[in-house]
């Protein structure tokens, strides 16, 4: 303390007066002494200091209760007495000095200090020299005062709380019930907000139950939405569903519309449109109006499953009622209509946000170039880059791996690689995205060599590949032919720390299939299955175009009628194989009705199809059906 290092200028200017039988002072003396020194109008800050300072070989424990017991000194002065000799005369050194900390905080009590008197219940707790069990700190003070007992265990749950000492806590609240003492509600609040930053989820729900039980604590609906939102982050969705019934059941505390939000955006979460629903109708029978947060959870549930009218919907209700829709639900807007190729509408969203006097967000302006960059409209997504720099909005490296993306996806390499150099000299380090970018866009260039450097120079710079990256390098071997170096990579997925996927799995099925391997095809077929990853349209058509290859035709419609019953739909690829296939048996009846099938479903034949059902005629010779097709 800046006193330390002046006391002894002070006794040089002989500002401070000590006794002629300085040496021999009784107790009574000493304390006679320090109060005229602390209570002395005429002395600085420094000169009381100093005078502590010379008195300090004569302070005794009784010496001290004394002095911070005296009627006649204010509060402020027993508390820079004990300041002082805290931070020089260890003053704490066994249990019986805890009296000397009672009266302190007695005095602070009567003074209305309670900032004070919270710090230094602080010091008991947590001082090193200090062991005191919780029972023994309150059996200091005169229990028959209730105001001063309920206020002294309050305080100290809440030290203990702020200090992480919850069994400590629980042991001052259950003290308090047992003595007929109510603790403040703001104070259980406080150790529920502790226990959730610590993740104690039990202790929370355990002294949760104890507030409710007590049935003395009044309980707010703050602290019950806090303990809902603790078991939604824990996926216990269905008992803080239960819990707020039965709160609500019993008069305890009615939920708001805070409350309702956490449980519809963890049912949102886990995709529960039951959950939802329940919430939602819990809502409208409680005439509990929704709010913004509302309204965002739900236009991006509805934009999520598709229903994209119904976000529209909710969004035109929304500025009905007068209810402003801010930056986040805008951007949420804007992303499902870029999802489903709706640009128009999504720039239209995009203006009238501006038009509301409403600032985009970085996140805003990334839905908005990812829909563009979908779209092939790279010449957009630059216009859009600049705009936001010149609105002061920094491009962040999400927005520079989509512009990547979208270049590498329409074979603009070059562009590409351009722009990775100058996303680098704005301080970002490419990551795994960016040169999975690139090096999927060059594997679809046939550059199978510049694409497997890339992907090692990735890894000697230290970034560390995904399944997405290992994909790359075992599709480009099946390219190449190479399915004994595709499986080994395949085999080596797990060892590194990466858990294939169904890309994984079908690339190398695919590869077995147009080399005619299909037993070690149908065996990864079973494998995934075995590791829960269920097959697609892309396992089934790879399958059926390799049973087609190898002649085998009905193998091939066995699998073509498996993938319909599992409610899998197939695509053009798929009816061009079977269509093929079946063309190249002979079997034109079959190969038509699956031409019919393939035309109402949407499907566009291309050459090989018409090529098929051409030499299908040739091979089965002129008549009626077939030369009307």
């Amino acid at each position: 303390m800046m006193f330390l290092n002046s006391y002894s200028r002070v006794l040089k200017d002989k500002t401070v007066l000590l006794p002629s039988n300085f040496s021999f002072m009784s107790n009574h003396e000493s304390v006679q002494k320090i109060a005229y020194t602390l209570n002395s109008p005429g002395s600085n800050y420094f000169q009381q200091a100093a005078e502590l300072h010379c008195l300090g070989s004569f302070i005794k424990p009784h010496v001290t209760h004394l002095v911070l017991s005296n009627p006649c000194l204010p509060s402020q002065s027993c508390l820079a007495f004990f300041s002082f000799f805290k931070a020089n005369y260890s003053l704490a050194t066994c249990k019986s000095d805890i009296q000397d900390y009672a009266c302190l905080i007695s005095t602070l009590y009567h003074a209305k200090k309670f900032a004070e008197m919270k710090n230094i219940l602080n010091y008991i707790v947590t001082a090193e020299n200090l062991s005191v069990p919780v029972l023994d700190i309150i059996a200091f003070f005169d229990e028959k005062d209730t105001f001063f007992s309920t206020k002294l265990c309050d305080m100290l749950f809440r030290v203990y709380s702020d200090n992480r000492m919850f069994e400590e806590a629980f042991v001052v609240y259950d003290y308090m019930e047992e003595n007929g003492l109510v603790m403040e509600e703001r104070s259980c609040f406080v150790i529920l907000l502790a226990l959730k930053k610590c993740g104690e989820v039990d202790l929370l729900t355990r002294f949760f139950r104890k507030m409710v039980d007590s049935g003395r604590v009044v309980i707010k609906v703050q602290s019950l939405t806090l303990v809902i939102d603790v078991l939604c982050q824990k996926r216990e969705v269905e008992r803080a569903k239960t819990l707020m019934d039965e709160m609500e059941g019993k008069g305890i505390v009615e939920p708001n519309v805070v409350t309702y939000n956490t449980l519809l955006k963890a049912y949102i979460a886990r995709k529960d449109q039951n959950g939802i629903n329940a919430i939602l109708n819990l809502m409208e029978e409680r005439q509990v109006a929704h709010n913004l947060i509302t309204c965002d959870l739900l236009i991006q549930w509805y934009g999520s499953s598709g229903s994209f009218e119904e976000a529209e919907k909710l969004f035109n209700n929304m500025c009905k009622r007068g209810l402003e829709p801010d930056v986040f639900v805008f951007t949420t807007l804007i992303n499902w209509n870029c999802r489903k190729g709706n640009l128009k509408r999504a720039f239209a969203l995009f203006d009238e946000l501006t038009e509301k006097g409403i600032f985009p967000t970085a996140h805003t302006y990334g839905v908005l170039i990812g829909g563009v960059c979908k779209a092939g409209q790279m010449d957009v997504a630059e216009i859009l880059v600049k705009e936001m720099q010149n609105k002061g909005i920094d491009v962040n490296i999400i927005i520079f791996n989509t512009i990547i993306d979208g270049y590498c996806k329409r074979g603009m390499i070059g562009e590409a690689l351009r722009l990775k150099v100058v996303m680098e000299s704005k301080g970002f380090e490419a990551d795994v995205f960016t040169h999975t970018s690139i090096a999927k866009g060059l594997c679809k260039l046939n550059r199978y060599e510049e694409s497997k450097k890339f992907l090692i120079e990735m890894v000697e710079k230290g970034v560390t590949p995904n399944v997405v990256s290992f994909n790359i390098l075992i599709e480009i071997y099946c390219k190449e032919g190479n399915l004994a170096e595709a499986e080994r990579l395949f085999r080596e997925l797990n060892d590194k720390g990466v858990l294939p996927n169904n890309f994984s799995y079908n690339t190398v099925i695919d590869g077995y299939c147009k080399k005619g391997k299909m037993d070690q095809a149908h065996r990864l077929r079973f494998e995934m299955i075995q590791k829960g990853l269920l097959p697609d349209v892309y396992t089934y058509t790879s399958l059926i175009h390799g049973e087609c290859i190898a002649g085998r035709v009905d193998e091939a419609l066995k699998l073509f009628k498996e993938m319909l019953l599992k409610g899998i739909k197939g695509n053009a690829v798929t009816y061009t194989a079977i269509i093929s296939g079946l063309s190249k048996g002979g079997r034109d009846e079959e190969s038509f009705k699956l031409y019919d099938e393939m035309i109402k479903l949407g499907f566009t034949p291309d050459d090989r199809v018409y090529n098929s059902l051409v030499g299908s005629l040739h091979k089965s010779g002129p008549h009626d059906a077939a030369e009307q097709k």
